[in-house]
């Protein structure tokens, strides 16, 4: 922080921006009327319906929910009122879902503690009949709050997900992390005037806001946004323009140190990319907020610095239609005219050639009141990057010249917030038009250190060592996932935009019998050209690139082995979703103790052999250096490429590792290296304990085992030749064990995308390596229990035998007697001596399932208490009628 962002606070008119925005807040008790509005799965209401409910004036409270996406790395916080962001949102700061403490509006990495945001809203503005009206999410100054949800449980967010599909909210789901919302501007009753005590006149529109959060390291920076507006009133919405509002705030413990007042805000319309060979200059168009310098030395009041160097901006990558006016407006609120500031053009020039107006603060920053907002969301202006305000000149043909004695603290950060809006058009009554947009987030903006001393007097170049790079490239995702480039989804044989990047090469034949080679002449020259999609078809897919699916498994347990069969025809055979190429790469066996991803282990695992190829580029951004460009080549393809025939056992890649690279006799300027893509632990049942069950079975006929013949199918109906399995052995019997069989692919290297593998969690199967259920039912095994005494004080828990999932419940809650040898289908009755019944457990298990043998006793009676010291007896009734009998101790 600067010395001169450090002296601002005294100018806040005595008054901290905790102070005010949080005691906005909490003092906004208000009685609310609402007007009852359907979600999503509830009938639609018509214009005439909706308004005699809304005439009506049922009271009932708006059901506000928050939530968080946490599924990436960034967290950002999302509610159901038109705001995103925890600031905004009128209750208590807690995930509706989880009840977990969301602590920011925006953190950035997760749990860095580090705030990159203080709120966000919705912005709509339209001309209705002769009346200009504007409705907000949240005005960010006043208290405006002009959107609500319906009241409960109709009012309540939908969570979805596309990670596990045995779960219901899998159903209709799009990412990782949905969250779905429906809200209206249509509540008057209980909603604050404006700024000049005009009541709240509504649009009469209702918005169904989906957001959508992904895990994969491509999307793991980005929450990406989709607004559908559906005009619920009787008259036309003409000049209609909708925006963005986000109000900055970047810094550790923000309100204590006063770290909201050193931010910058600016628009960044392309930046420099690259694709495989093809160097362009992508069309980013992005609004982003930064710390000035990142606070790489303040230290806090922890005794610790807690730098926060990177950045997060608003890419808008839908509207509704591609010949809109778009602006970009930033200004700096505050309580002193004077220092409530924004670029404003000068009076009658520019687009609109109208005089100055007045925003109704005294100051040339916050427009207050529906005709102000929606002047600034319509004025077309591109403001200046906020680094530039010391440097606009009084002669200056387009912008006002900023007041000289406070411009160098305003382009040296500041208070600082932005609108990014976009229109006209019109919604006639009944219609609805979407928006979408991505919140983003990028890594380390400030890598020059001290780049700070550069403001507030020489902008060009404070802004030239900005680092946009991995903004940049999340930007570009984000459009990306939401429309997948070179895929034709709505099958009209358009499938994007595209570049095509071509270069010229010679091959020249060399005289290598010397020392040094020597180019004898050019045997021909060509063209190289790439062809590479940079834009979809303009239909939404909200699709991202994933790993192969994963593999079908069943585990299957005898005493102390563990025995793991899977399937891999969807995971070997499903084309990826950018490349449309068969990406898989081979799979991975994990073990575990408990459910906890960072308890999975890998036991075994398989890929193909096959090798990248890391080129030499001299022009490589922003530093020379080796990069990779094409999927990994097999051994075969190599040695037909580089060796002296297809058959030249002699060539082998790993003889030319990056210390001793290969240079092609025909290409003296082409200099590379080979590694392995993965392990290459390619050889089944040698150097892998995973092996085919079918070694000599060929490929299949048919993908599709309806279509293939009998003896190319197993007794349950799978291919053969995708058949796996291995055995996990000398197991504990007595303790269950998580297992799950990943897949993964080999990334997409022109695109910079990494390997990517399934989840390790999600499906995992639980299993006992102890006897199978049909080992039971064959030896007639007897039932057993153990501990058997069991003692409280033997510290089971310490050792991992209970309590090893549920480690947030109580000890005595987390206790386990364990039976094992059960049949599929049986009744377990604890009683006491005098036969009084304790508790009685139904155990009811498929043959497939890991725990079929075996059930867990929490040593809870049915009267919900604990169990007191004792000798019990324990029955076992199967489904046949046949009972067995055993004792139990418990030392309490």
């Amino acid at each position: 922080m600067s010395n001169q962002a450090a002296s601002r606070s005294v100018a806040m008119n005595g008054n901290s921006r905790s102070i005010w925005r949080r005691g906005a807040l909490a003092a906004m008790s208000v009685a609310i009327v609402l007007i009852p509005l359907s979600a999503s799965g509830r009938m639609k209401l018509d214009t005439e319906e909706a308004r005699a409910r809304e005439r009506s004036l049922a009271t009932a409270a708006p059901l506000h929910c928050l939530v968080a996406h946490r599924v990436g790395k960034i967290e950002l916080a999302v509610a159901n009122n038109g705001t995103f962001g925890r600031e905004y949102h009128p209750g208590p700061s807690v995930d509706w879902f989880t009840g977990e403490e969301i602590p920011h509006s925006c953190q950035y990495p997760k749990k860095s503690n580090i705030a990159y945001l203080f709120g966000g809203a919705f912005w709509i503005g339209a001309v209705v009949g002769r009346d200009t009206l504007v409705s907000v999410g949240a005005d960010g100054w006043q208290w405006a709050y002009e959107m609500y949800p319906d009241q409960e449980p109709f009012g309540e967010i939908v969570y979805r997900s596309i990670k596990d599909p045995e779960k219901p909210e899998y159903q209709d789901a799009v990412s990782e992390e949905d969250y779905i919302a429906v809200y209206t501007d249509t509540l008057t009753q209980g909603v604050p005037d404006d700024y000049s005590g005009r009541p709240h006149t509504p649009l009469h529109i209702e918005i169904t806001q989906a957001s959508y959060a992904w895990s994969y390291a491509y999307a793991e920076d980005f929450v990406l946004f989709d607004y559908q507006i559906k005009n619920i009133g009787e008259q036309n919405l003409q000049d209609v323009f909708m925006g963005i509002y986000v109000d900055c705030m970047v810094c550790f413990d923000c309100m204590s140190s006063n770290g909201y007042i050193d931010d910058h805000s600016g628009f960044l319309h392309t930046y420099p990319s690259r694709y495989g060979t093809c160097d362009y200059l992508d069309t980013v168009f992005i609004a982003w907020i930064a710390d000035n310098d990142g606070d790489p030395d303040v230290i806090y009041s922890d005794g610790n610095p807690h730098p926060c160097p990177h950045v997060t901006a608003t890419r808008i990558i839908r509207t509704p239609s591609d010949s809109l006016d778009v602006s970009y407006n930033w200004w700096i609120g505050n309580g002193s005219p004077t220092l409530d500031f924004g670029p404003r053009e000068r009076p009658g020039v520019g687009r609109r050639k109208e005089p100055v107006r007045d925003f109704g603060t005294g100051g040339l920053g916050t427009p207050e009141g529906d005709c102000n907002k929606y002047y600034v969301m319509s004025n077309r202006e591109f403001d200046y990057n906020q680094t530039y305000t010391a440097v606009i000149q009084p002669t200056d043909s387009l912008w006002m010249y900023p007041n000289q004695e406070l411009a160098a603290n305003f382009a040296d950060g500041y208070d600082t917030r932005y609108l990014l809006s976009f229109g006209p058009f019109d919604i006639r009554p009944g219609q609805t038009l979407p928006i979408s947009f991505a919140y983003v987030a990028g890594e380390n903006i400030h890598t020059v250190e001290g780049n700070v001393a550069n403001l507030p007097d020489h902008p060009d170049r404070y802004l030239a060592n900005l680092d946009f790079s991995d903004l940049a490239l999340n930007a570009t995702w984000a459009s990306w996932v939401y429309d997948n480039p070179g895929v034709d989804t709505d099958h009209n044989g358009y499938a994007g935009k595209f570049r095509v990047c071509c270069s010229d090469s010679a091959v020249e034949r060399i005289d290598t019998l010397g020392e040094n080679p020597l180019v004898l002449d050019t045997v021909w020259r060509y063209t190289v050209c790439d062809t590479f999609f940079y834009e979809g078809d303009g239909v939404p897919d909200f699709r991202g690139a994933t790993p192969p699916p994963a593999p079908e498994f069943w585990v299957e347990a005898s005493v102390n082995t563990i025995r793991v069969r899977f399937n891999g025809l969807r995971s070997e055979t499903t084309r990826d979703v950018f490349s449309r190429e068969l990406d898989f790469e081979g799979y991975r066996v994990y073990l575990a103790r408990d459910e906890r991803a960072s308890s999975y282990g890998v036991v075994a695992s398989y890929d193909r052999e096959d090798y990248n190829k890391y080129i030499w580029n001299e022009n490589k951004h922003p530093y020379p250096g080796f990069e990779l460009l094409e999927p990994p080549f097999t051994l075969e393809e190599l040695r037909c490429l580089y060796g002296e025939s297809c058959d030249d056992m002699s060539f082998h890649p790993l003889d030319y590792p990056r210390n001793s690279t290969y240079r092609y006799p025909l290409y003296p300027d082409s200099e590379f290296y080979f590694a392995p893509q993965d392990f290459n632990v390619s050889h089944l049942g040698v150097n892998t304990p995973i092996r085919k069950i079918y070694p000599d079975q060929p490929y299949p006929s048919s993908l599709s085992p309806d279509s293939a013949g009998p003896e190319e199918l197993t007794e349950d109906g799978r291919l053969m030749y995708f058949e796996y399995e291995l055995e996990l052995v000398n197991l504990l019997s007595t303790v269950p064990y998580w297992v799950n069989v990943t897949a993964f692919d080999y990334g997409a290297p022109k695109s910079g995308l990494a390997s990517l593998e399934t989840s390790v969690t999600e499906g995992a199967r639980v299993v006992y390596g102890g006897s199978g259920w049909e080992e039971v039912e064959r030896e007639g095994l007897e039932v057993y229990v153990y501990p058997n005494p069991y003692r409280v004080d033997a510290g089971y828990g310490e050792w991992g035998f209970e309590g090893r999932v549920e480690t947030d419940r109580p000890v005595d809650r987390t206790r386990a007697i364990n039976f094992a040898n059960l049949p599929l289908k049986c009744t377990i009755r604890i009683l006491t001596l005098d036969g009084d019944l304790v508790r009685e457990i139904r155990h009811d298990k498929q043959p497939g399932d890991g725990t079929a043998t075996h059930e867990q006793w929490n040593l809870i009676t049915r009267n919900t208490q604990m169990v007191v010291s004792g000798i019990y007896y324990f029955t076992v009734e199967d489904d046949r009628g046949w009972v067995q009998i055993g004792k139990l101790v418990i030392i309490m």
